[in-house]
């Protein structure tokens, strides 16, 4: 199993594996071309009211991951868009692109532990 975590705008090369775009919200500035994904899982990302409140504030990555997990085991259809990120990256690489300029803390290193817990 292997997940790779990738800031989008930080992309200079294209690596193989299952390009996956985990944002709400389509990144500034990037084309959809020039982004060359295999899917966009707008749905997989925290709701736009946990995003705000969390903001990349260090202090509060332990309770924004808690409640991230949460949103997605008490909602069918992200824990449905979760499985199929376990199943691709069983079967290949998996790409999960972000755009956050925080790199440590943010929703991609959760949802990386939760494919790789499983």
């Amino acid at each position: 199993m292997s997940v790779v975590l990738k800031r989008i705008y930080d992309e200079d090369t294209r690596t193989g594996g299952n390009r996956i775009l985990i944002d709400r919200v389509w990144p500034r500035g990037i084309s959809k071309e020039d982004a060359d994904l295999d899917e966009w899982m707008k749905d997989i990302a925290p709701s736009s009211s946990l995003r705000k409140w969390f903001d990349h504030d260090p202090e509060k990555f332990y309770e924004f991951k808690k409640s991230y997990k949460k949103e997605i085991q008490q909602s069918s259809e992200r824990t449905e868009k979760l499985d199929e990120l376990k199943k691709m990256a069983d079967s290949e690489r998996l790409v999960l692109l972000f755009a956050a300029k925080e790199t440590e803390y943010n929703h991609a290193v959760v949802l990386k532990e939760l494919i790789e817990d499983h």
